[in-house]
This record gives structure tokens, C-alpha cells and sequence, in this order.
């Protein structure tokens, strides 16, 4: 009895001990979420003043970023699965979660290396630059990818959650529009002068399908709320709101953009008027690709349908998932193709480990 009653006082002496050890293992074990959410919350300051923690747009491997030259590519004309994560997230969102459970199956990447023979890589970026700095950077890294393995990559596949899929289509943006100096011949003339003429980036010669996971074609109704709470605080102009509203309005660049989904620098460059919205830049679809826009239903079909679309997948609107573009295929360049598919009772996250989604994968990548 004694023994019992000292094992059971020890025991629970200890569980302090213990859980602090629980805490500070799975603080170490997912560590590396505090430098994304950092970079997507405020990650154009941190970059402004140099600031150490500030990520870099490159390909990881183990933890680490990996230089192009570095990655050893050999296989020729693999198949080629580029990942891009979200607003605060990084690739480990493609290979494992916290929230999985033992013995669940492998999240996409890996699955698809093992089940479909594709070469993942993935990426680690900024997400709290505007989405077009993230685009232009994308489009060069994807140029020096190509041109540094011309024989290992085959078709190219792109495959973005959320914002990813904003750079992806602002990485097509910059891509096609390439500027390269040198002799442009005039006809008329007949004489040769030197100007600035435009050729697409090598990789776009590469890029076969997109997939687009929950990406808010036409913004974030979340940021558009959090734009206009900004600026009826600021018109409210007491101490409290003021100090509200300029602490709201410290959020990124990166998040910013998201109301609008603005993909182009123009677009974020013009002088912002509270009374209208920015005038946003079209950005064509590519031609000769297979365009996958996935869309997450988050509300059960017993719900209202106006509810359903409102919420979307909880984070991104059905029709900004779905977007004005894709939706209209009449006047699709040469080649391109789309294709939307909505995911009942999946929110944004679980659009990241559903096994519908990943054989949707499996199947069309």
C-alpha cells in the first residue's frame, strides 16, 4: 500500500517534468513553422533591413536549402513535380504533417515518387513579398533549373496550394514575357538597331500541367474584410482604432496582395484610392497547358448554396477558387485546357491530405 501510494505521488510529481519534455519535443519537432508564419506575416520588413531570418526563394532538401547546381539530377527526361506551399507554410506541407497520425499513408510528393515514378522538388519562398517579386523569381529559378539539367528534366508539372498557385501563374506571367536585348531589325530601313524585344523563358517549353489547390483566383475575402477594418478604424481616427488600424496595416506585402489576387507589379504599384479597387492586370492562361483547379466545399451539401460559395473551403470563396478565367473556356489559347473539380467537406488544409485529391493527382499529373 505504502509502495503504491509513494509510485503514485512520485508519479504525479513528475508530470510536470514529463510534459514540459512533451512541449519542448514537439516545439523542436515543429519548429520550423515559426519562420514561415515570421516571413508570411512580415517577411518584406525582415527582407528590407536584411534581416537574417528573411527566406529565400530555392529548392529544399532535408531541411536545407539546395542550390540548382547542387541537386545532382541525372535520370533524363524525368517527369518533374515542382511543389509551391501557402501563405506561412513551407514544403514539408507536401512530405508530412504534425497532425498526421502513425501508419497514415505518405502526403503527396512522396507518394507520387513512389507510386507514379515523378521527381519531386520543392520549394521554399517568402511569402510575405508581393506575389509578383515571388513570380519573377520563380520564373528565373525554373529558367536556371532547365538549363542547368536540359536532359534530366522532362514535362514539367507545377503543382501550388493557395498563394503557391498565385506565383505559379505569375511565374507563366514573367516567363512569357522574358526581355532580352538585341538587333532588331527594320524593314524599312533595312538597318539594324539595338531595342528591347521580349522571348519566352526556357522552362515554359517544358511545362506541360498546373494544378491549382485551393487558390484564390480573385482574392481572399478574408484579407478584403481585414482591408476594410483597416480603414474604418482609421476613419474612426481615436486613439485606440488609430493604433489598431496601423498595427493591421503592418501586415505583409504578400497578404496585401491576396485580396486581390494581384500578380503583376503594376498592379500593387498604383496609388491605392479607399474608394475603388485596384485596377488588376488579366493574366492569360498559357497556351499548351492543362490547367487543374482544385476547390475545396467546406459546409455540408445540407447547407445553403449561398453559404457554401460564400465559405468556399473556408479561407478561399468558391468562385474566387474557381475563377472568372477558367470558368471561361471561349477563348482559351492554342493547346490549353482546364479542368475544375470541387472536394466536398474539405477545408483548405485538409485539401493538402485528402486522398481524393491525391488521386486526382495521380491520375492527371
Amino acid at each position: 500500500m505504502l509502495r503504491r501510494t509513494l509510485a503514485t505521488l512520485a508519479h504525479a510529481a513528475l508530470l510536470p517534468v514529463r510534459g514540459a519534455t512533451l512541449l519542448y519535443q514537439a516545439g523542436r519537432a515543429h519548429q520550423h513553422f515559426f519562420q514561415p508564419v515570421l516571413n508570411g506575416a512580415l517577411g518584406d520588413q525582415l527582407a528590407a533591413r536584411h534581416d537574417a531570418r528573411t527566406i529565400a526563394l530555392s529548392f529544399r532538401r532535408g531541411g536545407h536549402d539546395v542550390p540548382v547546381a547542387e541537386l545532382g539530377l541525372s535520370e533524363a527526361a524525368q517527369k518533374t513535380v515542382i511543389f509551391l506551399h501557402g501563405l506561412m507554410g513551407d514544403e514539408l506541407i507536401w512530405q508530412t504533417g504534425f497532425q498526421d497520425e502513425p501508419g497514415e499513408p505518405l502526403r503527396y510528393g512522396p507518394r507520387l515518387a513512389a507510386e507514379a515514378g515523378c521527381r519531386p522538388l520543392y520549394l521554399r519562398y517568402n511569402s510575405g513579398l508581393h506575389i509578383s517579386e515571388n513570380g519573377r523569381a520563380l520564373s528565373q529559378l525554373l529558367t536556371e533549373l532547365v538549363e542547368t539539367y536540359p536532359a534530366a528534366i522532362g514535362e514539367l508539372v507545377l503543382v501550388g496550394h493557395s498563394m503557391g498557385g498565385l506565383i505559379i501563374r505569375s511565374a507563366g506571367y514573367y516567363g512569357s514575357k522574358l526581355p532580352v536585348e538585341g538587333p532588331v531589325k527594320k524593314k524599312k530601313l533595312r538597318t539594324a538597331h539595338h531595342s528591347l524585344r521580349t522571348e519566352k523563358a526556357s522552362w515554359l517549353a517544358h511545362l506541360r500541367s498546373v494544378f491549382l489547390i485551393g487558390v484564390p483566383n480573385e482574392g481572399s475575402y478574408l484579407e478584403q474584410n481585414g482591408l476594410l477594418v483597416e480603414r474604418l478604424l482609421r476613419r474612426i481616427n481615436l486613439f485606440p482604432t488609430r493604433f489598431l488600424s496601423q498595427a493591421i496595416a503592418r501586415r505583409s506585402n504578400g497578404i496585401k496582395d491576396l485580396g486581390q489576387a494581384l500578380l503583376v507589379d503594376e498592379d500593387w504599384q498604383q496609388p491605392d484610392d479607399p474608394a475603388l479597387p485596384r485596377p488588376r492586370t488579366v493574366v492569360p492562361l498559357l497556351p499548351g497547358v492543362r490547367y487543374h483547379v482544385l476547390v475545396g466545399d467546406w459546409l455540408r451539401a445540407s447547407r445553403p448554396q449561398v453559404l457554401r460559395d460564400y465559405f468556399g473551403d473556408g479561407l478561399v470563396g468558391a468562385a474566387s477558387g474557381r475563377g472568372q478565367l477558367f470558368a471561361d473556356e471561349t477563348e482559351l489559347p492554342p493547346g490549353t485546357a482546364v479542368r475544375t473539380t470541387r472536394f466536398g467537406e474539405q477545408h483548405h488544409g485538409g485539401l493538402l491530405r485528402n486522398s481524393e485529391v491525391y488521386q486526382y493527382l495521380r491520375q492527371w499529373a
